[in-house]
């Protein structure tokens, strides 16, 4: 798999709705970003970084923000499950749009040496 398209072809219903939703935010805060396929997930990146990843599944929709920025929004991430540098936000609960939205921007200040 190339390319964001042939990824999303493998998802329908909820997961391909969510995972959508939540590119849509990201590419609102992340303008000129490219989006590519790294580590097999979907990848936003900027100036040849990538800022976050973020991933269909059955049940749940994946985000990679980083470990860095795991650790400074762990309190807020309390309620969710997590590991090292990802969080699952489950289809049942609407997306905590305006936490992913700080976190997109905790790490472009941290990609352009701000953090």
């Amino acid at each position: 798999m190339n390319n964001l398209e042939e990824y999303l072809k493998g998802f329908d219903g909820i997961a391909l709705e969510r995972v959508l939703q939540l590119k849509k935010i990201c590419r609102q805060l992340i303008p000129g970003s490219e989006e590519a396929i790294r580590y097999g997930i979907p990848t936003l990146r900027l100036n040849g970084k990538n800022i976050v990843h973020f991933a269909a599944y059955k049940n749940h929709t994946g985000f990679y923000p980083g470990a860095s920025c795991m650790k400074a929004f762990s309190e807020e991430l309390r309620s969710f499950k997590t590991g090292p540098g990802s969080i699952q936000f489950p289809h049942a609960k609407p997306l905590p749009e305006e936490l992913i939205e700080r976190m997109v921007e905790f790490r472009l200040k941290e990609a352009k040496g701000k953090n």
